[in-house]
């Protein structure tokens, strides 16, 4: 089976006006790759042969069914997030992040990925071309994620640290990086303003694969509000939690709990589920109450 030539769907859906295959896509391995967009920064697209793999990557072990699924994912929507690499010699670059869409690109035989390419000592620079393109109010969701993740994976931020460097909450970072959790078709969705990012922050809630994909495509076919989606993705929770049935306290638990009711003078329930999990709950009668029980549990 040849290999494909693929900017992919999704990376193509993302950038605005990038074509799905450059003009001079005939010679790919030209030591001044093809540029195909824009986003924080230019994107290339480099040949396989032209990436190898960090030697000091500290993750060695690769799922190998996550990767084959990952692949297929490419095979279907292409490549939506960029690797980034850096030139190591003349036309040849080392990645610097985004390995496992790398080895799925192999898997899934595509000749050439698209890839940021950075110098080897422009992290000032990288930061504040990301920084300024978050302040950019025509961004949608996923490019305002990708340009978080590649902040916090390249120069070594902590949500905070992204946090008070972009003058936003450590939640909302956290929020817009669990965008890239989802399925490539959400994402895209999302880009495409098909869905909102508040049905997406629904969506990414939803554990079952299955059941978030039939709600995607319910939120696309009968139009569902962001509040039915966040009802939907509940409900499922909620279902799922009834199904763990709870077990009788055993002698050391009921123990526990006779213990925890004397400490704290209230009716403490210790409740147990058959998987060997279960939670404490102290009731509290008002605010002072409960400024009460924070004291005492040192919070």
């Amino acid at each position: 089976m040849s290999k494909r030539q693929v900017l992919g769907r999704g990376l193509g859906a993302l950038l605005d006006g990038a074509p799905s295959r450059p003009a001079n896509a005939s010679n790919p391995s030209s030591v001044s790759p093809p540029i195909i967009g824009n986003m924080a920064g230019s994107i290339a697209l480099l040949t396989i042969g032209q990436i190898e793999a960090n030697p000091e990557q500290p993750r060695k072990d690769f799922d190998q069914a996550a990767l084959e699924e990952l692949a297929q994912s490419i095979r279907e929507l292409g490549i939506i997030q960029p690797i980034t690499v850096h030139r190591v010699r003349a036309d040849k670059y080392q990645i610097i992040s985004g390995e496992r869409r790398f080895r799925a690109a192999q898997i899934a035989e595509l000749d050439a990925v698209p890839a940021y390419i950075r110098e080897a000592n422009d992290q000032t620079l990288l930061e504040m071309a990301l920084v300024e393109n978050i302040q950019r109010e025509d961004l949608h969701a996923i490019e305002v994620a990708i340009s978080f993740q590649r902040l916090i994976e390249e120069c070594n931020l902590t949500h905070e640290a992204l946090g008070l460097r972009l003058g936003k909450n450590r939640t909302t970072i956290t929020n817009y990086m669990r965008l890239l959790q989802l399925p490539w078709e959400i994402q895209v969705a999302v880009r495409n303003k098909t869905i909102s990012m508040g049905h997406a922050r629904a969506l990414v809630s939803i554990d079952d694969s299955a059941w978030q994909k039939e709600v995607f495509l319910r939120i696309q076919s009968e139009g569902l509000s962001v509040r039915n989606t966040e009802e939907l993705a509940q409900a499922r929770k909620l279902k799922s939690a009834s199904t763990k049935r709870r077990t009788v306290l055993s002698f050391d638990q009921q123990k526990v709990q006779a213990d925890l009711r004397l400490k704290f003078g209230k009716k403490v329930m210790l409740r147990s589920l058959a998987d060997g999990a279960g939670k404490i709950e102290i009731p509290f009668d008002s605010t002072d109450d409960l400024d009460t029980l924070l004291r005492s549990l040192d919070l």
